[in-house]
């Protein structure tokens, strides 16, 4: 009885180590992972111009398998119609490494 106890266990193990996927979010000055959860802003860059406009700009993950998007500074500023920037932050969040965002964002004028 205890020995089938353990081959149960021991594959409800493997499979949640199977479901595990692998999408993490990193991005500007600070990296925080949280195994089921991860949700947090970092700072970036700082520049000279006034803070009057934002734009954002982001990338995507799945399982670790497919990411797309452009969560370039320039993708940013395009998206916000900005010339020169104020400063820019960094967002990131992700759930049990299965989906994962990371985001730039640009204010300035």
């Amino acid at each position: 009885m205890k020995m089938k106890m353990l081959m149960k266990l021991l594959a409800l193990a493997m499979s949640l180590a199977a479901l595990n996927g692998c999408a993490m979010a990193y991005g500007g000055n600070a990296t925080a992972l949280g195994g089921i959860y991860s949700g947090y802003k970092s700072p970036g860059q700082v520049g000279a111009a006034a803070d009057t406009k934002t734009g954002e700009a982001c990338i995507s993950s799945i399982l670790g398998i497919v990411a797309t998007g452009d969560a370039s500074i320039e993708a940013a500023k395009k998206a916000g119609g900005i010339t020169q920037i104020a400063h820019i932050d960094h967002e990131q969040f992700s759930v049990v490494g299965v989906y994962a965002t990371s985001c730039t964002i640009v204010h300035g004028s």
